[in-house]
């Protein structure tokens, strides 16, 4: 007859055993309170019952290809549409296998490696009490003189780059007189999203590049609808985060069981107020009333990953070679 104790010691050997953990790579964003990635996590181990989530956070593609197949997780979530590429050139990524049908993004999306789980507009954010008469186009922004500017180096910023490819596409070889009038309003180029904000709300600019959702945290966190975005006759440029499943994986299973809940109704609805974005997988007439009431533009501009790597470095000449006249 076994003891009390060997048979608590093998129950516990037992559950242990049953019991996974699916290890997600995720920007910093995803670690914090304010972030996705609680609601994420109670979620999905509600729905797998006996696993844990936990996301390991930080620079998610420099992550990527520093550590190769050393990298130790099973998926990704968070890499965005412009750098895509550099991310499926490491070969680190399986196909998802699942069926996209239910993706309401304004773009064609036919990927088997990458799913979108959010996507946005980059925008020009104003402040009401600051700016009566916002431009109405790019054109015009480019040569107001009464604004002052704050964005994100492309170098360093997603957003950043968003608004290079933004100018790239609209002007191309032209861009170069674009970049040299923006510098003359600008009051500075911050590394980062966070730091432009800031500067913004803090009231050192008229406008801060930012995302067409950026005014929906205002009008719902903190109950000021004084924060707009400029719609451009134009066209905005569209930007998507999204998630893959890693070829190493080693709960290959619950990474695609992730895949399966990043289209769910259930984690897609946490977007809007959890990531202040659009949800990539619900009707516009599913999202929060505040969202559906936010302006969309006319026209989605967009590059796809082959466009967007091969426009990257002649773009970041033509800014350069605009911000040092």
């Amino acid at each position: 007859m076994k003891s009390p104790l060997f048979a608590a010691a093998f129950l516990g050997l037992a559950a242990s055993a049953q019991a996974q953990t699916l290890t997600v790579l995720a920007p910093d964003y995803f670690g914090s309170d304010w972030g996705p990635g609680p609601a994420i996590k109670e979620g999905f181990e509600a729905r797998c019952g006996t696993c844990t989530l936990e996301f390991r956070t930080g620079d998610v593609l420099p992550r990527l290809m520093l550590e190769g197949a050393r990298l130790e997780a099973d998926a990704v979530i968070g890499l965005n549409t412009d750098m895509t590429l550099r991310a499926r050139e490491t070969g680190l990524f399986a196909p998802h296998g699942r069926d996209l049908g239910a993706l309401t993004v304004p773009v064609a999306w036919e990927d088997d490696t990458f799913i979108p789980f959010n996507w946005s507009y980059a925008a020009w954010i104003y402040d009401k009490t600051r700016v009566e008469n916002p431009p109405t186009s790019f054109a015009e922004l480019v040569t107001r003189d009464d604004l002052s500017l704050i964005w994100q180096d492309p170098r360093s910023s997603a957003s950043g780059l968003a608004l290079m490819l933004w100018v790239d596409q609209l002007y191309g070889a032209d861009a170069g007189p674009v970049w040299a009038a923006l510098s003359e309003r600008t009051v500075t180029v911050t590394a980062g999203w966070s730091e432009a904000y800031g500067l913004f709300t803090e009231g050192e600019a008229d406008m801060v590049l930012s995302y067409t959702t950026s005014p929906a945290y205002h009008i719902v966190a903190e109950e000021d609808d004084s924060k707009a975005a400029a719609i451009f006759d134009e066209g905005h440029y569209f930007m998507a985060e999204v998630a893959g499943v890693l070829a190493g994986a080693q709960n290959p299973e619950l990474a695609a069981d992730f895949m399966a809940y990043i289209l769910s109704p259930e984690f897609q609805s946490m977007i809007a107020y959890g990531n202040w974005s659009y949800p990539s997988a619900l009707p516009r007439d599913a999202w929060p009333e505040v969202m559906r009431d936010l302006p969309l533009p006319d026209n989605a501009l967009f590059y796809d990953e082959t466009q967007a790597e091969a426009r990257r470095q002649p773009a970041l000449d033509l800014w350069l070679g605009g911000m040092t006249r």
